[in-house]
């Protein structure tokens, strides 16, 4: 595991709970299986090692990551630079187009998450074609524990897209603030996800709050 530094202590004592060696044994027992497990082994932690754990001001919670072999790149609703856009991504980018005007072609968030926009699915992987395979094996420990540790910074922002998200909310403490909306997925995004405007209204608060606004354009 390439695990930022930041995050370091962090990792290495949730890896070595009991929990998580119940995550390993079912990975293992997975692949023994002929499973194919999503994303690559090493892209597991990609949201902690791209997004240092000091510059983290805002966060966004996805489920799982996408169950189709290539596209997921270990980032919350993020995909691999040559994959096809997935609808939910789609329509957060329809979204951001228009709240602020900007155009976005493609799907890899890494530029945002370097930014300090930690994109953090509650499970870590999943089985190919199984969506949702892993979301009962033991990551959400792990995961509830960093939005835990995230909070207590105070003044971070959490997106909570649908109600998978919005269960995190009692994670939260006061002196942090919460957007709420509907999931992006094509089946909610028009009770409430369309028109959030939650990319400008987290810039005003960031800049509020005397912090850099994020550049959602990416290249």
């Amino acid at each position: 595991m390439n695990n930022h530094k930041t995050w370091k202590s962090f990792i290495d004592f949730e890896t070595k709970r009991p929990y998580f060696k119940t995550i390993k044994n079912h990975l293992i027992a997975d692949n023994a299986d002929g499973k194919i497990v999503l994303p690559k082994p090493k892209d597991f932690f990609k949201a902690f090692d791209s997004c240092e754990l000091e510059k983290v001001k805002v966060v966004i919670i996805g489920q799982d990551p996408y169950h189709t072999p290539g596209v997921a790149n270990g980032l919350a609703f993020s995909v691999n630079r040559s994959s096809k856009l997935p609808p939910s991504l789609k329509n957060i980018f329809i979204e951001l187009e228009s709240d602020l005007g900007i155009e976005n072609q493609v799907g890899d968030l890494t530029a945002w998450s370097k930014q300090g926009v930690l994109l953090l699915n509650t499970s870590l992987s999943v089985c190919a074609g199984l969506p949702a395979s892993h979301s009962n094996i033991g990551w959400e420990n792990f995961t509830n524990a960093a939005i835990d540790l995230i909070q207590k910074k105070k003044n971070i922002i959490f997106l909570l897209w649908g109600k998978h998200a919005q269960k995190k909310k009692h994670l939260i403490q006061e002196n942090n603030f919460i957007f709420e909306a509907a999931h992006p997925s094509p089946l909610s995004a028009n009770n409430g996800f369309f028109g959030c405007e939650h990319f400008s209204r987290t810039n005003n608060l960031l800049i509020n709050l005397g912090s850099n606004p994020i550049d959602w354009q990416l290249e």
